[in-house]
C-alpha cells in the first residue's frame, strides 16, 4: 500500500505490546532529520526501535516509511525485518563473530538483494568511508570498541536504507573514544537522507547529534523539541535531572507561584496563569550562611544542607526546604562558608533567572484512535483535540503541526 506522493519520512501512529508493556505514540520525522530517543529505563525506547526495523509487530495503528505502509495492524499488511528498508545499530553491535569485517558489512547489501560484485563494490566505499579499509579480513574478537563501532555502522550504512536505527550505539565505548566517535557520526548522520532515530541516555550525546528530542516515560511521549527547547523547558522531573536543572510545579496567580511542595516564588510579567513548571539552573541559587540584606533578589528561603557532591569545578549541594533545590558552589565556598550536611543556610534566586512557562497538556489518543472511532473525521477539526494556546504560545508547538498532519492523512476521502 503506498500513500500519495509528498510523504517522504517516517509516520508513526501505532501501539505496540511487549509482554505487560504498552508503547503508544504518534509522531512524525522529516528525511534528513536525527531525532534523538530519551527516557529512564523502561520508557519503551528500544521496544519502539524494535518495531521500526521489523522485529515486533505493532498491535494498532500502523508504520508508514517514505509514504508505504511498513506495518498496518487493522489491514493486515507487516513487512518483516528482512525485507524492511531500514538499518540497525545495535548497542552491542551484534557483529558476527565467524565473518570478516568486509564480510559483515557485506552482508547488508547481500540482505537487500545485491548480487555479489555490487555487495563487494558497496563494501569497499563504506569501508573507506569510515577509515577501515584496513581491517577487512579482521574478526570482529581482533577489533576495539571504536573499530567495531564503525563496523556496525558501515554494515547498517551499506544496504542502503531508508531509516537508520541507532540503539545507544556510544554506549560501549570509553569516554576518550566516545569522544572521536561522536564528533564521526555526527558527520555520517549529517549526509544521511532519511530519518534516523537516535536512542541515547546521554544527554550531551543527545544535543550534539540530534536534530530534534523526543522523550518516553512509562510508553507515552511526554516532551518533543528541538534540544535547546527541551534543556530550557523541561516537561517532567526525568528531563529536569537528564539537563541539570532544578523543575517546580506550581500554580499561577498574578506575580504570585505556589508551588505544589511548599513555598512560593514571585515572578513578575511571566504571562501566565494556572498550572505552571519553573525551571532554574542550579548556579543560578545563591547560598548564604545568614538573610542576605544587600540582594536584589525577590525570592529568599531557608534550607538545611542534606548532602555535597563534587562535579569537577563545583559542589553540588543537595538542599532541603520550601522549595528543595540544587545548588552549585565552588569548593572555596564551601570552606570558607563551613557548609557541610546538617547546615543551615539561606537561599535566594533573582526571579530573572526562574523560567516559567505553562504545563505540557497531556496529548490526546493517536490519530489511529480518531480514525477507529471518528470515520473521514466525522466533520471535526483536529483543533477540536488540541488544547488553546496559553501563556500566548502553542503549549504543543511541533507537536501539534505533526498531529494535524496526521488527521489529515487519516480523514482523507
Amino acid at each position: 500500500m503506498t500513500l500519495p506522493t509528498g510523504n517522504e519520512g517516517l509516520d508513526v501512529d501505532a501501539t505496540v505490546r511487549r509482554g505487560g508493556f504498552t508503547l503508544s505514540v504518534a509522531f512524525t520525522v522529516p528525511a534528513g532529520q536525527v531525532l534523538g530517543i530519551l527516557g529512564p529505563n523502561g520508557a519503551g525506547k528500544t521496544t519502539l526501535l524494535r518495531a521500526l526495523a521489523g522485529l515486533t509487530p505493532v498491535a494498532d495503528g500502523r508504520l508508514i516509511l517514505d509514504g508505504q505502509v511498513i506495518d498496518d495492524a487493522a489491514a493486515g499488511l507487516f513487512i518483516d525485518a528482512a525485507h524492511r528498508p531500514a538499518g540497525y545499530v545495535f548497542q552491542d553491535y551484534r557483529l558476527f563473530p565467524h565473518l570478516t569485517v568486509a564480510d559483515n558489512v557485506a552482508f547488508s547489501p547481500r540482505a537487500r538483494g545485491l548480487g555479489k560484485a555490487a555487495a563487494r563494490a558497496a563494501t569497499r566505499h563504506w569501508l573507506g568511508r569510515f577509515g577501515i579499509a584496513d581491517l577487512a579480513g579482521r574478526k570482529p574478537a581482533e577489533l576495539s570498541g571504536g573499530q567495531a563501532q564503525r563496523v556496525a555502522l558501515a554494515r547498517a550504512l551499506a544496504g542502503e536504507p531508508s531509516l537508520l536505527l541507532l540503539d545507544e550505539p556510544l554506549a560501549a565505548l570509553d569516554a576518550r573514544t566516545r569522544l572521536d566517535v561522536q564528533a564521526e557520526l555526527r558527520r555520517h548522520l549529517t549526509d544521511f537522507a532519511g530519518p534516523c532515530l537516535l536512542v541515547t541516555h546521554d544527554p550531551l550525546e543527545a544535543l550534539v547529534l540530534a536534530d530534534r528530542l523526543l522523550v518516553l516515560e512509562d510508553g507515552r511521549i511526554v516532551q518533543d523539541g528541538t534540544p535547546a527547547q527541551v534543556a530550557r523547558r523541561p516537561a517532567t522531573e526525568y528531563v529536569a535531572k537528564l539537563v541539570g536543572l532544578n523543575l517546580y510545579r506550581g500554580h499561577a496567580d498574578g506575580p504570585e507561584v505556589t508551588l505544589a511542595g511548599g513555598g512560593t516564588f514571585t515572578v513578575p510579567d511571566h504571562d501566565c496563569h494556572g498550572e505552571v513548571l519553573i525551571a532554574v539552573r542550579p548556579s543560578a541559587i545563591v547560598v548564604s550562611t545568614g538573610p542576605p540584606h544587600a540582594t536584589s533578589a525577590r525570592n529568599v528561603w531557608a534550607a538545611e544542607i542534606a548532602g555535597l557532591t563534587m562535579l569537577a569545578d563545583r559542589v553540588r549541594l543537595d538542599l532541603r526546604g520550601k522549595p528543595s533545590a540544587l545548588a552549585d558552589v565552588t569548593p572555596a565556598a564551601v570552606s570558607e562558608l563551613s557548609l557541610g550536611p546538617g547546615g543551615q543556610v539561606w537561599l535566594s534566586v533573582k526571579a530573572t533567572d526562574l523560567e516559567v512557562y505553562s504545563r505540557p497538556p497531556e496529548l490526546k489518543p493517536p490519530p489511529f484512535i480518531l480514525r477507529t472511532f471518528i470515520p473521514n473525521g466525522g466533520g471535526i477539526s483536529p483543533d477540536t483535540f488540541l488544547p488553546s494556546p496559553v501563556c500566548g504560545r502553542d503549549p504543543l508547538g511541533a507537536a501539534a503541526t505533526d498531529y494535524r498532519r496526521a488527521w489529515r492523512a487519516v480523514t482523507m476521502d
